[in-house]
């Protein structure tokens, strides 16, 4: 079993600055799909968790970023978990630039974003529980 989720993204035009090469801040909007495509396909009914009051709420993100892409690149996100403390989870990203011919693939950037699982009670945010699906689904992801 592979311990990483898998996204894979092609980078279009309008993810590009003047310069030519991607804007930083899409990177995060590639890990938030990632995230979006791992609760979707391994922790579908968390969606009924979230129309309820649930909300995973994003505590801080970081990155760090080794080469640049361009138009045309494709990119694979692979989602990791790092670390799981009482309502929090870790999860790492590594961006990943898949060639088309026989070259090896690039790590292009690394990040990590802590996410915290909430509820609304009386107006305001408090701390719960993570849902057991995606504590167990994650799980399967466990960096080594």
């Amino acid at each position: 079993m592979s311990t990483y989720f898998s996204y894979k993204h092609m980078v279009g035009f309008e993810e590009t600055n003047v310069v030519g090469n991607v804007y930083f801040a899409n990177f995060l909007k590639w890990q938030g799909h990632c995230r979006e495509m791992f609760l979707k396909s391994h922790c579908p009914t968390i969606l009924n968790d979230i129309n309820n009051g649930l909300s995973l709420v994003t505590m801080n993100v970081r990155a760090d970023f080794f080469h640049e892409l361009f138009a045309f690149d494709e990119v694979e996100i692979r989602l990791h978990l790092s670390e799981q403390i009482q309502n929090r989870v870790k999860m790492k990203f590594e961006y990943w630039k898949v060639n088309s011919n026989a070259e090896p693939e690039q790590l292009v950037a690394i990040s990590e974003q802590q996410i915290a699982a909430m509820r609304k009670e009386n107006g305001r945010l408090v701390a719960t529980p993570l849902p057991v699906e995606l504590v167990e689904a994650l799980n399967q992801y466990t960096l080594e």
